[in-house]
């Protein structure tokens, strides 16, 4: 095994586009073969790129409305195949299995879908499955797959290939697919907090799976010697504290956040009175 993998084909299926054409123009100017699927693959075509169709990989049609495209082991072999292990592949040469040394994936759009308020059916439609299937498969499998789930990751694979001539290294891979698992899990949350809140409207379901990002790391903790963050949950939920403008003074603390907080849960409560202040 070897700590850089050489990117030679690479599979993109994205959603969001931002970024996708100068990101396979990179690709294919650095002899990466492309292989896609539905949209994905006409805006690289219409860019000018060259393309191989998921349909011909398999040699099965996109059938089902696009439900079944890239469940196949001609795409999860090249996946997950142990590239150094003999069994694996013996497998590959007698299935004509091709590795996939990138994969480039982000999800269908479930949150958007279900905060614009769309109905039962197109929200459904709206869970990814072969998209997650294949962040995971390619992430699992990071010793010799790279998984690129963010947009914002693309300009940081590019230079990685440079700096490893047509490359990437072991801690990159290793990077991406921690935050591949982090993303797939994130998305469960949603879709298991839609169907307990909204279709099955418990207030109180019997496992709660909270999902949060990260949006400042603080001075301290609640004393000096502590660590602390500040956190805002992915799902729906109402404005507060973080997102508020900080108009002056340096960066908050921990327990200015809990004092801060304080302060406008009390003067919530006034809400409907006259304007009223809170001195904490």
């Amino acid at each position: 095994m070897t700590d850089t993998v050489l990117i030679k084909r690479a599979l993109l299926s994205v959603s969001d586009k931002t970024g996708l054409v100068d990101l396979g123009k990179a690709l294919a100017a650095r002899s990466v073969e492309l292989v896609s699927t539905g949209g994905t693959a006409k805006a690289l075509r219409d860019a000018g790129l060259e393309v191989r169709d998921v349909s011909e990989v398999t040699g099965f049609p996109e059938m089902m409305d696009g439900r079944v495209k890239t469940l196949h082991p001609m795409i999860h072999g090249g996946l997950l195949a142990v590239r150094d292990n003999a069994d694996h592949a013996k497998a590959m040469a007698d299935h004509a299995i091709g590795a996939i040394d990138l994969v480039v994936v982000n999800r269908y759009p479930f949150e958007q879908t279900v905060a614009k308020g769309a109905d039962r059916d197109e929200v459904i439609e709206n869970i990814d499955i072969g998209g997650p299937s294949m962040v995971r498969s390619a992430a699992k499998n990071h010793e010799y797959v790279t998984i690129v789930t963010d947009a914002a990751d693309y300009a940081a694979l590019i230079t990685e290939l440079d700096a490893n001539v047509g490359g990437t290294g072991r801690v990159f891979r290793r990077m991406l697919a921690a935050k591949a698992f982090a993303a797939t899990a994130a998305y469960d949350a949603a879709i298991s907090a839609w169907f307990a809140r909204v279709d099955q409207g418990q207030a109180f379901p019997p496992r709660r799976i909270v999902s949060a990002k990260l949006v400042d790391t603080l001075r301290y903790g609640e004393n000096p010697h502590q660590s602390a963050a500040l956190y805002i949950p992915e799902q729906p939920h109402v404005n507060g504290l973080p997102q508020a403008e900080q108009l002056q003074g340096k960066e908050l603390s921990y327990n200015n956040y809990n004092d801060a907080n304080a302060a406008l849960e009390l003067v919530a409560e006034f809400a409907d009175a006259e304007p009223t202040i809170v001195i904490v």
